[in-house]
């Protein structure tokens, strides 16, 4: 074959897909064109009956004064008359009178039978109207005549519209034949450009592959530095093909073997790394001997699945009596005990460090900054050079931890402010999750943190940055942008320092999802029985609930007001309302804990001493640490869940309340400043500083009917299964994976990212 002969054989397959496309597009034009027929007709009826409106308001209006005169001195020949002389207009079809009983007294020879007048009790049409009669649409008006301005009849003007057809065909015929024109001259243009563009784009894709350069696609000389872009081309497709799988997690149902498929796909031989001060397993030594523990914690349910998913390493704080015990002599134990899926690698504190890294400088410090609680935060020099040490000494945990260098690490909350920079150094090509559990403060409140520069800069080094609502996010990037000198996208929600690159997003955390005791739980009657039981509350006493923390943020106080403002101002419920207060003791070691805990107890003292009677109890206060299976059966049992916190990253408990309620029914009492309250809008949302409001919200929910419980349930419900932990977890890694596929491309063809 001839060089000419494959270039017109090009030429000619270009133009064949060329045509394709352009082929389709004529097609659909000219549908849009006869779709677009009936809206010109429409138009077309609608302008020549508004001229019609016009026409017979004008004549009416003339004939007026005449007609009224005419029919006062009741003379037929001169109504007959005057009627005659204006249907002498070509459109003009006919004309009649009606008096006001109904009947029809004057008309013109050609006025249609079918044509009735109003009846006496029926008001007259007060728009004209078009008829279509066996000779033809008729655009027919009534109009009232007036003798001495009071109405005597009803004159009848009805013109021919026959005209209007013979035009609207006409205007059809113009417009396909202007269609026409214009979609020839579309098609001739689109023609000559999709085949420039085709060829073009054909030339430059072949040159690339060949080596060619990439500013001159049409170079005859190859360039070997572009060598290995075919291959790098190729990988692009592959990239861009699993992207596309994963790319909409709204439409995947999520649960853990789906997470577990996930990381199979996304992840696969990729080592994950997970790091948090609190360990999934607690060993600790029981009566019977060493004892296993699983404390309660939403991080340990959200982060476990992808642990046994990928069988990577988990650092955390040793705490446990018998955790040194079990581990290795690389402080390795494997978990969980009964099948062993992964690695808990354990980290060890003196208590002088455990002092000040964990209960100084970060909740005394970062939990008060981060909480607008209205407890000024406390920051010691010597409790930050503690943080900065323990921060360092994980950080050289997972360098000693990774096999390669470029592990998918997650680190967990604000413990470790400092590691993803600590990380970055050491592991540049690393990918770092950091997820942010508490809120994020405005800049002003940030910038009381002596030393948020370095906080700010450790946290950049994250590849990814999450937090539980956009609007922490929001005030990231505001903080970011007051401290530190950076290039902030906010279209994209990313930062720019260091050479790093940081996205920042909001992943909404949530709980396993069905709740891991689901199978296996009471009845909500036999937890009902069994709670009064226990706590010897009436059958007929309705129960509320709160399950927190011991912690000032948690608005318990303000929760124990509302109480008492509710039994105030609703005398009819003592007797009939008692609320359970769980409390989980929590730092207590630190001062302003065991304050708190002292005013909690004195203000539950107090209202039990006004309205307490019998043995009727109005506060039940339980500040002890209770087991999940245990909560979960307060949780059944209680008509009403408060929670009110001041301050809230996301609070999990209004979703284990609603998780438990599988027989639909109980309500949710919620505070606006908890990130739940962004998701859960069926909640009787409320102002926990507003005790009032909060205390009529309480009332309201005692005293909301089944079927209204039954539908807020339902929808949050709903909510909470579709939005589970494994959608939290997994779109965090979909994003990682997405990255890191990008930054392995960047590195083969040499592209800084």
């Amino acid at each position: 074959m001839s060089p000419q002969s494959a270039k017109q054989i090009k030429s000619f397959r270009s133009l064949r897909l060329t045509m394709r496309f352009i082929i389709p597009l004529i097609i659909a034009m000219i549908l849009l064109a006869y779709a677009l027929l009936p809206l010109v007709d429409k138009l077309t009826l609608h302008w020549f009956t508004r001229d019609l409106d016009i026409r017979s308001q004008l004549i009416a209006n003339t004939m007026q004064e005449s007609l009224g005169e005419f029919l006062e001195q009741g003379n037929t020949a001169r109504i007959n008359s005057l009627m005659r002389r204006a249907v002498q207009d070509d459109r003009l079809f006919a004309m009649g009178f009606c008096d006001g009983q109904g009947k029809l007294l004057y008309k013109t020879p050609k006025f249609p039978q079918d044509l009735t007048c109003p009846s006496p009790n029926a008001p007259a049409p007060d728009k004209p109207s078009v008829l279509t009669l066996p000779s033809g649409m008729v655009h027919v008006a009534v109009k009232p005549v007036l003798i001495a301005g009071v109405p005597s009849g009803y004159l009848f003007l009805i013109h021919d519209m026959s005209f209007i057809e013979s035009r609207s065909a006409d205007t059809r015929k113009y417009i396909v034949f202007l269609f026409v024109i214009l979609f020839l001259v579309i098609s001739f243009i689109t023609v000559l450009v999709a085949h420039l563009s085709w060829r073009g784009w054909m030339t430059g894709v072949r040159a690339l592959l060949r080596g060619e350069s990439l500013v001159q696609p049409f170079a005859k000389e190859s360039n070997s530095e572009l060598q290995p872009l075919m291959g790098d081309f190729r990988a692009l497709l592959r990239t861009i093909d699993a992207e596309r799988k994963f790319a909409d997690d709204a439409t995947i149902s999520w649960n853990p073997d789906k997470l577990r498929e996930l990381l199979y796909k996304q992840l696969t031989g990729e080592q994950v790394l997970v790091v948090s001060n609190r360990e999934p397993y607690i060993h600790a030594k029981g009566e019977e001997g060493i004892e296993v523990q699983r404390p309660a914690s939403g991080l340990v349910t959200a982060v476990e699945p992808v642990m046994k998913a990928c069988s990577g390493t988990w650092i955390a704080h040793g705490g446990g009596t018998a955790d040194r015990e079990v581990v290795d002599k690389k402080d390795h134990v494997r978990i969980p005990p009964e099948n062993p899926k992964y690695t808990l690698r354990r980290i060890w504190l003196s208590r002088e460090e455990e002092k000040g890294y964990y209960y100084g400088f970060a909740n005394e410090g970062l939990w008060p900054l981060c909480h607008i609680a209205h407890v000024r935060p406390i920051f010691r020099t010597s409790d930050w050079q503690h943080y900065v040490t323990i921060n360092q000494r994980f950080a050289d945990a997972v360098i000693k931890e990774a096999n390669k260098e470029d592990p998918v690490v997650l680190v967990q909350d604000y413990h470790f402010a400092l590691l993803p920079g600590m990380l970055r150094r050491t592991l540049p090509k690393a990918t770092i999750i950091t997820f942010w559990h508490i809120p994020w403060p405005n800049p002003e409140s940030f910038g009381i943190c002596p030393w948020r520069e370095e906080i700010l800069q450790g946290m950049l080094g994250s590849t990814i940055l999450g937090f539980h609502t956009p609007f922490h996010c929001k005030n990231f990037l505001e903080t970011v942008d007051r401290y530190l000198e950076t290039r902030i996208e906010h279209a994209s929600s990313t930062i720019s320092h260091g050479g790093n690159l940081t996205l920042v997003e909001a992943y909404p955390i949530s709980i396993q999802w069905p709740p891991p005791w689901q199978d296996n739980q009471p009845s909500v009657a036999e937890c009902c029985s069994e709670i009064r039981k226990l706590l010897k509350i009436d059958v007929n006493c309705l129960i509320g609930l709160g399950v927190d923390r011991l912690d000032y943020t948690k608005g318990i106080l303000e929760r124990l007001r509302a109480v008492e403002s509710l039994l105030e101002n609703h005398p009819e419920m003592v007797g009939r309302f008692s609320f359970v207060q769980i409390a989980a003791p929590s730092r207590s070691v630190l001062e302003e804990y065991q304050a708190f805990e002292a005013r909690v107890r004195s203000l539950a003292t107090h209202i039990n001493q006004r309205f307490a009677s019998g043995a009727y109890q109005p506060i039940y206060l339980r500040i002890e640490h209770h087991e999940p299976e245990d909560v979960n059966r307060y949780y059944r049992a209680a008509d009403v869940c408060m929670v009110t916190s001041l301050h809230d990253g996301m609070n999990l408990v209004a979703k284990e309340y609603i998780a438990s309620r599988d027989d639909e029914q109980g309500v949710l009492v919620l505070s606006q400043f908890t990130g739940a309250a962004h998701e859960l809008y069926e909640a009787l949302i409320v102002n926990p500083y507003h005790i009032e409001q909060t205390a009529d919200a309480l009332y309201q929910a005692l005293t909301m009917p089944d079927f209204e419980q039954r539908e807020r349930m339902r929808s949050m419900r709903s909510m909470v299964r579709d939005f589970n932990v494994y959608r939290w977890a997994g779109r965090m890694l979909i994003d990682a994976s997405k990255i890191r596929q990008r930054e392995k491309l960047a590195a083969r063809i040499g592209i800084e990212t």
